[in-house]
C-alpha cells in the first residue's frame, strides 16, 4: 500500500512540476498572459512548485525503506524519473499540439523501462 501511495503522490507531484517548469511556455500564446514579465513568470512557477514539493517530500518519506517504505533511494529516484518523463510526454502531447511523439522517443522510453528493470533486479 505504501508503494502505491508513493507512486500516486509522485504522479501528482510531477504533474505540478511539469506545469511549473513548462506551462509558462504555453502562457505566451494566451492574450491574458502574453505580457507577463520573466519575474512574474518565475513567481508563478514557484507558486505552482510549492504544491510539487508538498507532494514530493511526503512521497519520498513514505516510500523510503528507512522509514518503513518499500523502496531504496535509487529505486525512488528511478521511479520518479520514469513518472516524470511519462507526465511530461502526456502534458506535451495534450498542451503543445505542434509536438509529435516519434519512434526514437518510443525507443528511448524502452531503454528507461530497461533501466527500471535493472535497478529493481535483485
Amino acid at each position: 500500500m505504501k508503494g502505491l501511495y508513493t507512486v500516486l503522490l509522485l504522479v501528482m507531484s510531477n504533474t505540478f512540476m511539469t506545469i511549473a517548469w513548462y506551462g509558462h511556455l504555453k502562457l505566451r500564446t494566451m492574450s491574458r498572459f502574453e505580457s507577463l514579465s520573466l519575474f512574474a513568470v518565475i513567481l508563478l512557477s514557484w507558486g505552482i512548485a510549492f504544491f510539487e514539493y508538498s507532494l514530493q517530500v511526503p512521497a519520498n518519506r513514505i516510500g523510503f525503506k528507512a522509514n518503513g517504505g518499500p523502496f531504496s533511494l535509487i529505486e525512488l529516484k528511478v521511479i520518479q524519473e520514469v513518472i516524470s518523463i511519462m507526465v511530461f510526454t502526456g502534458f506535451t502531447l495534450l498542451v503543445f499540439k505542434n509536438e509529435h511523439f516519434r519512434l526514437n522517443h518510443l525507443i528511448g522510453f524502452a531503454f528507461l523501462i530497461l533501466a527500471v528493470y535493472f535497478v529493481f533486479k535483485k
